[in-house]
């Protein structure tokens, strides 16, 4: 005798309850699976429990492409739907709850970047989040790296820069320097010839009393001699007296 078709109603034994959604849960994820490798369909499968607990699965371990893929064919579907059936309160509510479940697994994925909240994922989707956050760091790495190469650029560039700036100045120091030098050697040549040009006029002047010394030692001689011949004439001359001035005048 064939086994009766079974009733679907809510099971009112809460034990019974918690095994048969246990056994089903894990058939549809079963049966999930299947349809995904023989049909090669891309499957998403969310469920929640009474206790709000989340089972889900899908194909490629990612659940937000499909989400968006959704998303997006969703939005195409009501672009051809007259606008009257948007301002519905049904359509409404249900889009409250579309953007309510994105804004939870967008949650849920967040922190299982951070690294909380892992007990509920399974192996395949450990090496799934890890494969995630390996390709996300070698492109952190990656942006990095072009960056410090960036900054290594521009710093060599200012540090050629700068030399090329100090190569300057030390020329125009040495330059300044050079000017200076001659500056001074034409000075010291000014100078010694302005001492030599004032020398020579001091010996001139000098010499001048030595002659003019010698000029007066022989006229002393020579008024000497005539003074002796004009005292030979006096004594000669019969008793005549001149006064001292006349004889100097004659004399001279």
């Amino acid at each position: 005798m064939g086994r009766g078709r079974v009733q679907l109603k809510r099971i009112e034994n809460k034990i019974n309850r918690q095994v048969t959604f246990s056994k089903r849960r894990s058939g549809l994820l079963k049966k999930a699976h299947e349809i995904s490798v023989l049909c090669d369909a891309e499957v998403g499968l969310i469920v929640f429990s009474t206790k709000g607990k989340l089972f889900e699965y899908a194909n490629d371990s990612c659940m937000e492409r499909i989400l968006e893929r959704y998303e997006r064919y969703s939005y195409a579907e009501r672009q051809l739907v007259p606008n009257d059936d948007h301002t519905s309160p049904g359509s409404w509510t249900l889009e409250h709850a579309k953007l309510k479940a994105r804004l939870e697994v967008l949650q849920r994925n967040q922190k299982h970047y951070a690294g909380e909240e892992l007990d509920s994922l399974n192996m395949k989707e450990l090496q799934n989040l890890e494969h995630q956050l390996d390709s996300a760091l070698k492109h952190i790495r990656s942006r990095k790296n072009q960056l410090m190469h960036e900054s290594i650029s521009v710093l060599q560039k200012k540090d050629k820069a700068l030399q090329e700036q100090n190569n300057q100045l030390s020329k125009k120091v040495k330059e300044r320097e050079k000017e200076l030098a001659q500056q001074n050697n034409w000075d010291q040549q000014n100078n010694e010839i302005s001492s030599s040009s004032f020398v020579l006029p001091q010996q001139l002047d000098s010499s001048l009393p030595r002659e003019a010394y010698q000029n007066t030692a022989g006229g002393v001689d020579n008024g000497e001699v005539e003074g002796a011949n004009s005292q030979q004439q006096q004594q000669a001359a019969p008793n005549t007296v001149m006064p001292q001035w006349m004889l100097r005048h004659l004399n001279g």
